[in-house]
């Protein structure tokens, strides 16, 4: 990045609210990209203000529907975005300025992975390494908290952002919880029931269930949830169809099913089998605006994509 973009207008002063450089970079590179959408969502976010909360958002499931089907839109009703990592093509991934950047285009979903440390504190963070996305080398559980604590999260994404750091769920959530924005909250890999419970009490601690839906490719971690904290949604990730994914939706008592383009094109008649069944079908990860136009025609909840803030106008665009 050679050139500063244009600074944010002054009613999004984000250095008020506790963000520095990078956060301006990131919001401007928004701004510049798409004026016509800052001009309309700033006076929509006021400071400190949460989005509503998933009860207020939640669609009412079809007469004779399970009660899972509330997750599902109506029909003519805009589909969900989710900004798979924060908005990870402006900003990088799974940081707070990443997260910003999603919420000020207008994104009021996150999506993120979480895992824990050496001393079990939970990060977001994708990899089982720190070496892609931050300074340093080496396995995530190998770390402590305050090894990972002092990491540059942000200078390899681009130099503007030096200084982001990996943040631990807890002060995602908070920020989330004081800042707005709904967690699509994924457990990565393969993880303890301990490490499943400290991220169900972390979730609890915030007061954020309802505002929080968790999601896997681990069956496991998903029935400890369920036990745990039966009031959290859930949805299964899955690169491909299970070869009756409503069977397997009803016994992981889903609230959705969570598959990539490519697996559910190869049988999107399983879109109406889940949604018959009471069951949304949010889509990963979606970038072309052809296949968002293909994803919203076919009926699906919600796409999981890097790009939030195009895909949120898009949305828009298609409602006016």
């Amino acid at each position: 990045m050679n050139h500063l973009p244009p600074r944010a207008p002054r009613s999004w002063n984000l250095r008020r609210l506790g963000y520095g450089p990078a956060a301006l970079v990131a919001t401007a590179l928004v701004l510049s990209a798409s004026p016509a959408l800052a001009a309309e969502s700033a006076p929509r976010a006021p400071r400190h203000a949460p989005s509503p909360t998933l009860a207020a958002t939640q669609r009412h499931a079809p007469s004779g529907a399970a009660a899972a089907s509330r997750w599902m839109r109506l029909s003519g009703a805009p589909l969900t975005v989710f900004a798979h990592r924060g908005a990870s093509s402006a900003a990088p991934e799974n940081t707070l300025v990443a997260d910003e950047v999603a919420r000020r285009g207008g994104t009021k979903w996150i999506e993120n992975d979480v895992q824990p440390c050496k001393d079990g504190v939970p990060y977001v963070l994708h990899d089982a390494t720190v070496d892609r996305t931050t300074d340093g080398t080496g396995a995530l559980r190998s770390l402590t908290s305050d090894q990972v604590n002092a990491l540059d999260a942000g200078s390899w994404f681009a130099p503007a952002f030096a200084g982001a750091r990996v943040p631990t769920l807890a002060a995602q959530l908070t920020d989330l919880r004081t800042r707005g924005g709904n967690l699509l909250l994924e457990i990565k890999g393969r993880q303890t029931e301990a490490e499943v419970e400290r991220i169900v009490r972390e979730v609890r601690d915030q007061n954020m269930t309802a505002r929080v839906f968790v999601q896997s490719f681990e069956v496991t971690s998903l029935r400890w949830v369920h036990e745990l904290a039966p009031e959290l949604p859930l949805g299964l990730l899955r690169d491909s169809l299970d070869a009756d994914p409503v069977a397997v939706a009803q016994d992981l008592h889903l609230a959705a099913y969570n598959v990539s383009d490519k697996g559910l094109s190869v049988r999107p008649a399983a879109l109406d089998e889940l949604h018959a069944a009471g069951v949304a079908v949010n889509v990963w990860t979606v970038d072309s605006s052809a296949r968002w136009k293909a994803l919203d025609e076919l009926g699906v909840d919600g796409i999981i994509t890097n790009r939030p803030t195009e895909l949120t106008g898009w949305v828009a665009g298609r409602q006016a």
